[in-house]
């Protein structure tokens, strides 16, 4: 029976392939009538039959209708509305109608057949979003990764902390203290349970080194925090029966919590001299190594520790002496696909100068606590630190009154270092030889006075000042500076002037205002004004009106009562020759 519905399906896919075009829907009608098939299916099942033509494509495929312009704005409307963990609270379709509705988008089309302008659908729009790379989709996928690499073993080690969900401690009743954390009882929905489980959770730290890939892993109590963080580091340094990793590394990435950024961790790799890289906020790729490591150990070991009884598992340190023997076996047997050897002997390629064996546990803790202090730099290029004293003129940039950061060197008893910075922003140490004094407390090794002679090299500001000088003289060495600031030359060679910008300055004319006088004017003393008498006046202005008489007498006393004004001589004249001068008669005719 199946055979025969096969051979009558197969005839029909033959008779819709030779059909002419128009009237292949005729063949799908009747197939599905006899058959009893969907039309889709038929579809699906005649182009697996039988061959069918390439079909033509479209002269439009890949236009897209949507401006750039409105699909950057229907991209902004989406991505604004989603949540920080990539969940989307909007659809294409709500974002498409609050900006139509907004009046900031159009999403419109003209059809060639009709000629009207209708809106684009859902689909379309979503396309266009693609076509100009906008869609969230694509705007959430994360950026390109770039290939690292590192020097050698030891050369860059990565750590981070991870809370084991799976288990945590103490013991009950009935198990051995770790405990798978049932998912229906611990998730956010029930933060109770969530608090009493970390309370007690076992925290794992995992080292990995970037060369080799050695994996190495560190079980705690407590958290993330320093304390931890700095014992899981010292216990990954120091050298362990059966297991290659151990040393010093040279730079150290972490990820930006709070412990890994704190003063006690830092004040261990100033002492190591360890470079510290903290990755920026968001990019767990750029410690992927160690990422991957967690979930190493969490799949192959940490699996195993439900099975066993509890006296195996019961205290942390049973747990971390089982992590040591599955660190010897996994690093010591797996092959690592990216140098195919294993871990061990990836690392045991490291060369002696690579090796900086740690120093011990109890000296680490020690300089953990042990802040770098600041210390101002004596005119001998000397600091006092701990209460010695440590030569610092090996110090690139070293400046006699500067402030220069001082630590301990873990890997000396009294040892000093400086720190500095390199161009690039990035820490450098500087290793202080002691000052050693005799009985009296003369430098050990100072030149002796008459037999020979030793000076510093020139500081940065020394050698700054030196090349002002020959600057400001015009000169090309320091000895013809010298000699022209002695013959006093001019500076810059004349060319700068001191008043060149009071005399080019164009300066606005200041407006008259009005204003008050001052109280003190009217209380200005006045000089009273002299009165000549009438006899002293008389023999002033005989002098001045030749035709004086007594008439000129009678009219001045009648003018100047009291007497006339020294100063007034010579208009009082004037007054007296216009006032004695004869009017004309005037004659009345009848």
């Amino acid at each position: 029976m199946q055979g025969a519905a096969n051979q009558q399906l197969f005839e029909f896919a033959m008779r819709w392939q030779s059909a002419p075009h128009g009237t292949k829907g005729t063949v799908i009608e009747e197939a599905e009538r006899i058959l009893g098939m969907a039309r889709a299916t038929l579809h699906r099942k005649f182009k697996d039959m039988v061959a069918t033509d390439t079909r033509k494509r479209r002269s439009d495929a890949g236009n897209v209708e949507l401006p750039r312009e409105e699909a950057l704005k229907v991209s902004a409307v989406l991505m604004e509305h989603m949540r920080k963990n990539g969940k989307r609270t909007a659809s294409v379709n709500l974002a498409i109608e609050q900006l139509r509705a907004n009046g900031l988008i159009r999403a419109e089309r003209i059809d060639q057949a009709t000629g009207e302008i209708v809106p684009l659908s859902v689909s379309a729009i979503s396309r266009a979003l693609r076509r100009y790379q906008a869609h969230p989709d694509q705007l959430l996928r994360p950026a390109p990764a770039m290939a690292m690499t590192s020097l050698h073993p030891n050369h860059v080690w990565q750590i981070d902390a991870s809370r084991c969900v799976m288990y945590y401690l103490p013991s009950q009743p009935g198990d051995n203290g770790l405990r798978i954390m049932d998912e229906k009882a611990f998730y956010k929905n029930k933060p109770a349970n969530v608090i009493k489980a970390m309370k007690d959770a076992l925290w794992r730290y995992v080292v990995t080194d970037h060369t080799s890939g050695w994996v190495y892993v560190h079980y705690v109590i407590g958290g993330e925090t320093s304390a931890n963080l700095i014992e899981a580091f010292i216990a990954a340094m120091v050298q362990r029966p059966g297991h290659a990793m151990h040393g010093v590394p040279m730079l150290i990435m972490l990820d930006p919590g709070s412990a890994n950024t704190s003063a006690a961790f830092k004040n261990l790799c100033h002492a190591l001299r360890i470079r510290l890289q903290i990755n920026k906020p968001g990019n767990p790729r750029a410690k992927g190594q160690v990422e991957k490591g967690q979930d190493l150990v969490e799949r192959s070991f940490e699996t195993l520790l439900k099975t066993l009884r509890e006296d195996q598992v019961d205290t942390l340190e049973k747990i971390n002496g089982l992590a040591t023997k599955w660190m010897a076996w996994f690093n010591g047997t797996q092959i690592h696909t990216r140098h195919e050897m294993t871990r061990d002997g990836a690392w045991l390629r490291i060369k002696g100068d690579q090796l900086i064996v740690a120093p011990a546990p109890d000296v680490m803790r020690q300089v953990a606590v042990s802040a770098p202090e600041s210390r101002v730099v004596g005119s001998q290029l000397t600091v006092q630190f701990r209460g010695r004293e440590y030569d610092v003129s090996g110090v690139p940039g070293v400046l006699n009154g500067e402030k220069l950061l001082i630590c301990r060197n873990a890997f000396e008893d009294q040892g000093a270092q400086a720190i500095g910075h390199t161009d690039d922003g990035y820490e450098t140490f500087h290793l202080l030889p002691e000052v050693l004094r005799n009985e009296f407390g003369m430098v050990i090794g100072a030149p002796v006075i008459g037999e020979s002679y030793k000076r510093h090299a020139d500081t940065p500001a020394q050698v700054n000042a030196k090349e002002i000088e020959r600057l400001a003289m015009g000169a090309s060495t320091d000895e013809e500076a010298a000699a022209a600031r002695k013959q006093k030359a001019p500076f810059l060679g004349g060319a700068f002037n001191p008043l060149a910008h009071i005399e080019q300055a164009k300066l606005a004319i200041p407006m008259p205002r009005t204003g008050q006088m001052h109280d003190l004017q009217s209380q200005a003393p006045t000089v009273a004004e002299q009165l000549l008498t009438h006899i002293q006046a008389a023999k002033l202005l005989r002098k001045e009106l030749s035709d004086w008489s007594p008439a000129h007498y009678d009219r001045m006393v009648e003018m100047y009562p009291a007497g006339v004004p020294a100063d007034e001589i010579s208009g009082a004249a004037c007054a007296l020759r216009e006032a004695m001068r004869p009017r004309p008669t005037i004659v009345r005719v009848a």
